[in-house]
């Protein structure tokens, strides 16, 4: 009985062109990978296609270096990476179609006059409110809300600290949700 060949002599073999190497890596780490990959996507289609395609780059790309750890690792984290990706791209897919679901009902119905009265109204009472928030808060919420800028975007374009950014989001919403609710009253 022969000892099983190492992943370091496998690798060797693989990029030298032994295809068999890439079918005896796969034997032992595929199931590893497809698994990492249904866990993170709760999709059997989408892990299959997702572990031949972190199967394929790690024969096609050659970066994986044996200083830096196990094949095991190596193929986890890159599956990892992939599927965060694919999530990435898949929420802002759902994104998407979710505003272009409200924006189609929204359109689908024609307002009458109440309903612009309402909005009207509830734009009043907002606009009233921000315009009572400190300058410093209003001007985030705003390049927030109206940019559509994350907090990152905002420090950099600001050029203040992060945790400044943060600080004032979460003020302002607190002090813009006691207005509102103080106008309702």
């Amino acid at each position: 009985m022969s000892s099983p060949v190492s992943d370091r002599d496998l690798v060797t073999r693989l990029w030298a062109g032994d295809t068999a190497a890439l079918a005896a890596l796969y034997d032992r780490y595929s199931s590893m990978v497809y698994t990492l990959a249904l866990k993170m996507l709760s999709n059997p289609a989408e892990a299959e296609d997702l572990t031949q395609e972190v199967f394929v780059n790690f024969w096609q790309r050659r970066q994986y270096d044996a200083e830096r750890g196990t094949v095991g690792s190596y193929l986890a984290t890159n599956t990892r990476s992939r599927a965060l990706d694919r999530l990435r791209i898949n929420s802002g897919r759902a994104v998407i179609l979710q505003r272009f679901q409200r924006i189609s009902e929204a359109s689908a119905r024609s307002p009458n006059p109440v309903d612009y009265a309402t909005q009207h109204e509830q734009n009043q009472h907002l606009r009233a409110a921000l315009d009572q928030l400190p300058p410093t808060e209003r001007e985030v919420l705003e390049i927030a809300y109206f940019q559509g800028l994350t907090q990152v975007e905002i420090a950099a374009q600001l050029g203040i600290p992060l945790g400044t950014v943060k600080s004032r989001c979460r003020q302002g919403l607190l002090r813009l949700r006691d207005l509102l609710q103080h106008q309702k009253d």
